[in-house]
């Protein structure tokens, strides 16, 4: 069996103002072809399916093109809630969606639900585990020692039934997971909110974490798909992995120039459980990148390609540019951010508070200024200082 892992689709999110849906409707036919080009029976959605709890009507229509699309080819889908959905209005008509191959699991009621399917070598069972809060499962197992996330998260599996033999078994979580100490490498739009020596563990987003022993419990599982860290990565084994986001969510991701690559994961299953994982690289409509220089070297014609990117520019020319954004936009129609850093701005040690004392209030404005403009006052401005603070000292 052939299953291909997507997470944090975040359908409907904007960046820097920009509309995303144009790009997510390119990377899901990506999905579409990759899943016809290698015989997927399974699409895996490990969570964040939309951007917010109340997605616009073109996400939702989004969802329903892919989930149409999916089902045309004949290819389940098994999709679970996020931290960023609304668990009920995703569970709208799962009952009726289930019968047709796309099995929603949004809230967690006290069991997980198993989705079974089958190929050559005989049953799959798809358990999906919906985004949990450690009050939900308190609540719907009042007998369970739920103290945090992750002992929630252990009671929410604790209800699958025993694995029978010879049954593989896959599950799809949005959580957090811990491989050890180690903590996920995230992308620049999650954060990690606490230390591992917090009360409650490490927090990344609004999710706690999870230990990935939890999954080998009860039997285990052949294949974990993971949703909620943006960056593609194993979690504690390689059968337990995130899929990461399929594009950059964040300008942060492309510090260092080009964003990183982004994949669907191709998961196999054989008779004897996971047999391999390829990821298989997505292509954005638009890349995001990051371009340091002087406004005039960046929009200069003859250096300006791939203009349509996601354009993140930190100029250095050492005065700030007239319209500049304009002009960067003229070249780069999408660029999203500007900033600068000067050539001739130097960042130096820290002054103590006596030095600063010893200080007249030009120097310190001076100092100011040079620092944000990357020069010093010309003598006519110092001139205009010095005359508005006459102004302001008269009573």
């Amino acid at each position: 069996m052939k299953l291909l892992h997507l997470a944090d689709l975040h359908l409907g999110k904007r960046v820097n103002g920009f509309d995303m849906l144009p790009d997510q409707r390119h990377v899901l036919q990506q999905a579409l072809d990759a899943c016809a080009a290698h015989g997927v029976q399974a699409v895996a959605l490990a969570g964040d399916l939309y951007d917010t709890p109340v997605p616009p009507a073109g996400a939702v229509l989004l969802l329903d093109w892919f989930f149409s699309e999916l089902h045309a080819r004949g290819v389940a889908v098994m999709a679970v809630s996020g931290n960023h959905d609304s668990a009920e209005r995703l569970d709208y008509a799962a009952g009726l969606l289930a019968r047709q191959g796309v099995y929603l699991a949004g809230r967690f009621t006290g069991r997980v639900p198993v989705a079974e399917l089958a190929d050559a070598h005989g049953p799959v069972e798809c358990c999906l585990l919906p985004f949990v809060r450690a009050a939900t499962v308190r609540h719907c197992l009042p007998q369970a020692p739920v103290t945090d996330y992750d002992t929630a998260v252990a009671a929410a599996l604790a209800t699958l039934p025993p694995r029978r033999p010879g049954v593989r078994r896959v599950l799809v979580a949005h959580q957090t997971v811990l491989a050890g100490a180690a903590l996920p490498q995230c992308a620049g739009s999650e954060s990690i909110a606490a230390a591992l020596g917090a009360p409650q563990g490490p927090v990344v987003g609004t999710v706690e974490a999870v230990r990935a022993e939890r999954f080998a419990e009860n039997g285990g599982f052949d294949y974990v798909a993971l949703g909620h860290i943006h960056r593609p990565q194993p979690a504690g084994g390689a059968h337990i992995r995130y899929a990461g986001s399929p594009l950059c969510y964040s300008l942060d991701e492309c510090r260092a120039g080009a964003a990183p690559q982004k994949y669907a994961l191709l998961v196999e299953l054989d008779a004897n459980g996971l047999a391999g994982v390829q990821p298989l690289p997505l292509r954005p409509l638009h890349a995001m990148r990051r371009l340091t220089g002087p406004l005039a070297a960046l929009t200069d014609p003859a250096r300006v390609t791939d203009a349509q990117d996601y354009i993140w520019a930190t100029l250095t020319d050492d005065t700030p540019q007239p319209d500049a954004m304009a002009v960067l936009r003229a070249a780069y129609p999408n660029a999203m951010r500007l900033d600068y850093a000067p050539r001739a701005g130097r960042e130096a040690a820290a002054p103590t508070a006596e030095a600063l004392r010893q200080k007249s209030f030009t120097e310190l404005f001076g100092e100011f200024f040079e620092a944000m403009q990357g020069r010093a006052l010309t003598e006519a401005e110092r001139a205009a200082l010095q005359e508005l603070r006459r102004e302001v000292d008269c009573p």
